[in-house]
């Protein structure tokens, strides 16, 4: 353990009392490096987890947890499936859908977009949209209503709001004997859902079951059941597991799956972010060893004089490694209360930003949310410390053992 003086000579060396304020001038650019290499540290990769889960939890609000549909797109006995996967552990609710594409022709444009045909008592069990409605309900889905909920960006495009018709084109054809033409059907809009990713609320639309197999013709089939899981990290073996139960035959998915390069290329961006971040935190930990090097040759004669009295030079050691180590202790501390502030804050300080210089830093079309979500992982705040300490450790070593191995006698003759 580190005697009293020891603590005592690394503290006053930090403060400089010779005319030349330098050492001290670098001792305060040390901590200021380190505290800001951390802080951006944690800032940045907060960052990243909250783009990751906002986009998790948005994509399985609007997808669910897994499907299951046919091989050739159609499932006939989607009953006696949801029986199977109502048995299963783990399976909380189940829903049939259809889906299709479709071409959606509304007052100010018309709009390729996917049609999802739904029982809206079913799926609001197995996905969250009831919570992103702006306007309207699902239970006004019935079937041969004709009913339609569109997203809040596809809405503003087409310029229409609840209660207003729109006109939907199927692009299977009809023939007539003027030749094959679309089939086609006006519905009415009675709900806009905001679900904060472009694609979906410019893309996606909502109707119930019975509407969309008149439409694509599927008869009493559909395209397949929607599954929801009590853990939705369960999902890419669950629903193996419910399809191998069903007798197989079918096809399955689930939302790591259908967006697994999407999620790939976040954990690769936070962990190249994460090496390239950590690397400005060593270059600034580093700093150290400048700062003791000066220290000990400012103080030769004060290092001859301690050895003259008695000091050993573990001692000598131990209070220049003292020193360096109340530099990053200083400079981590300061790093870890400004990164953990800026991330808590990150989404207020970007818009203040935004709207001071007139512009949007995340567009909604090319990065799915037009949000900054952060997301603070203490497990990730003390990792960045405990490295940023080690660097600063590993720091003082050298210097240290140059302070130890001055001769007294050679340090007192040019003093």
């Amino acid at each position: 353990m580190l005697r009293p003086i020891e603590l005592a000579i690394a503290t006053r060396y930090l403060r400089s009392r010779s005319k030349n304020r330098f050492v001290s001038f670098i001792s305060v650019v040390s901590v200021a490096g380190i505290a800001l290499a951390v802080a951006v540290l944690i800032t940045v990769l907060s960052a990243m987890n909250g783009f990751e889960f906002e986009v998790r939890n948005r994509i399985l609000g609007v997808l669910g947890h897994a499907t299951i549909t046919g091989l050739d797109g159609r499932l006939e006995d989607w009953r006696e499936l949801q029986q199977v996967a109502a048995r299963q552990p783990g399976v909380i609710a189940s829903a049939p859908f259809v889906g299709g594409e479709a071409m959606l022709a509304g007052a100010g444009a018309v709009k390729g977009v996917e049609v999802r045909g739904i029982e809206p008592g079913q799926e609001l069990r197995t996905v969250a949209l009831g919570g992103l409605l702006q306007q309207g309900s699902f239970e006004d889905l019935v079937p041969g209503g004709y009913r339609m909920v569109i997203g809040a960006a596809l809405a503003e495009l087409l310029e229409v709001s609840v209660g207003d018709s729109i006109v939907l084109l199927v692009p299977e054809g009809i023939a007539t004997p003027a030749g094959v033409s679309p089939r086609m059907r006006r519905f009415r809009v009675v709900g806009i859902f905001y679900a904060g990713m472009y694609e979906y609320d410019r893309g996606l639309v909502f109707m119930h079951r019975a509407d969309a197999a008149r439409l694509f013709r599927f008869g009493d089939g559909v395209s397949g059941v929607r599954l929801a899981f009590s853990d939705p990290r369960v999902a890419p073996q669950g629903v193996v597991d419910v399809a191998r139960a069903y007798g197989g035959g079918v096809f399955v998915s689930d939302w790591s799956r259908e967006h697994l390069n999407f999620f790939r290329s976040i954990q690769m961006t936070r962990s190249i972010m994460f090496v390239i971040l950590l690397m400005v935190v060593a270059v600034a930990a580093f700093n150290i060893v400048s700062t003791l090097v000066m220290v000990v040759r400012e103080k030769r004669s004060e290092i001859a004089i301690l050895r003259t009295l008695g000091a050993s030079p573990g001692s000598i050691v131990a209070t220049f490694m003292t020193q360096g180590t109340l530099i990053g202790i200083a400079g981590t501390l300061i790093g870890v209360v400004t990164g953990v502030a800026i991330s808590v804050n990150l989404d207020v300080l970007v818009g203040l930003v935004e709207r001071a210089l007139g512009l949007k830093f995340l567009a909604p079309d090319i990065y799915f949310i037009s949000d900054f979500p952060t997301q603070l992982r203490w497990m990730d705040v003390g990792v960045i410390a405990g490295i940023a300490l080690g660097l600063a450790l590993c720091s003082t070593l050298y210097p240290a053992w140059r302070g130890a191995a001055v001769p007294p006698a050679q340090a007192l003759r040019q003093y």
